[in-house]
């Protein structure tokens, strides 16, 4: 989920019309000393290219960029995050790029960095909770991951890893100066988060976060660079295109004027 990331020219067959372009990091650079997860959680990160502005103490021009292939929502108001539908299981592309521009950090030219990509919480309320809730889910499905990487999928990543202790999170190595894609599968569905109620659920949203480190001195990959994430839900199998198609319907039964305050379906 929120870096900010620009669509190639060219969408390859195959994917989903409707692309978040916004996956790209313009979060606030985090130290080695002070990177934690909830300074991350809190990085207004995947923002609508076209309609945010970098805030004080962010680069205009992250030296990375990540592209979440999946389809946005067509029923997200202008200004607002993007959120993007997923199915439960599925996998779904997200390009690693190399955004630097020429002479931008030299040390990491021709050497290897490190991502962690994981799924969490969008809501505060959850976060401040996410050790309880991670592990009422790991409870209620022993033996499962809320986040794996299709690795026979995945491009140009390395040394692949994932901690039995962290079901939200994968890892891997990746040439910035290589095509690299890391396809994910995520597990959890939005709904088993959700307090049952009358009337039914509204299924919590979660956030792709993509955390990039270099390695310091001693060669471990500890040195903090990048953060960027984007708003998603995930639906159990072909639930994401059910809900897709019902906010495309409810689109196109609103006024040219109503449209106007949308963001624009993305080709």
């Amino acid at each position: 989920m929120a870096w900010v990331l620009k669509m190639d020219e060219v969408i390859e067959s195959g994917l989903v019309h409707d692309f978040d372009a916004s996956l790209s990091g313009i979060g606030q650079e985090l130290g080695a000393g002070a990177y934690s997860m909830s300074d991350v959680l809190a990085l207004p990160i995947f923002k609508q290219e076209d309609s945010s502005l970098p805030l004080d103490g962010e680069t205009e021009h992250p030296p990375f960029q990540y592209v979440m292939c999946a389809a946005t929502s067509p029923a997200v108001k202008l200004h607002d995050e993007t959120l993007t539908y997923l199915n439960q299981g599925q996998s779904y592309e997200i390009r690693m790029l190399d955004n630097r521009k020429m002479g931008d950090m030299p040390e990491i030219s021709g050497k290897l960095v490190k991502s962690i990509i994981r799924v969490v919480f969008h809501d505060r309320r959850l976060q401040y909770t996410e050790h309880q809730q991670l592990e009422g889910w790991k409870w209620n499905r022993p033996g499962d991951r809320l986040l794996d990487l299709d690795i026979p999928m995945s491009v140009g990543i390395i040394d692949t890893r994932t901690n039995p202790s962290q079901l939200n999170a994968v890892e891997f190595l990746w040439d910035p100066a290589k095509r690299t894609s890391a396809f994910i599968q995520v597990h959890c569905i939005s709904t088993e988060f959700t307090p049952r109620k009358h009337g039914g659920e509204k299924g919590v949203p979660f956030r792709i976060q993509v955390d990039t480190f270099k390695q310091n001195e001693n060669g471990e990959y500890t040195d903090h660079l990048h953060s960027a994430s984007c708003q998603i839900k995930v639906f159990k199998p072909k639930g994401a295109d059910r809900k897709q198609k019902t906010d495309r319907e409810k689109m196109e039964k609103r006024t040219a004027h109503e449209k106007e305050k949308y963001q624009p379906n993305r080709p």
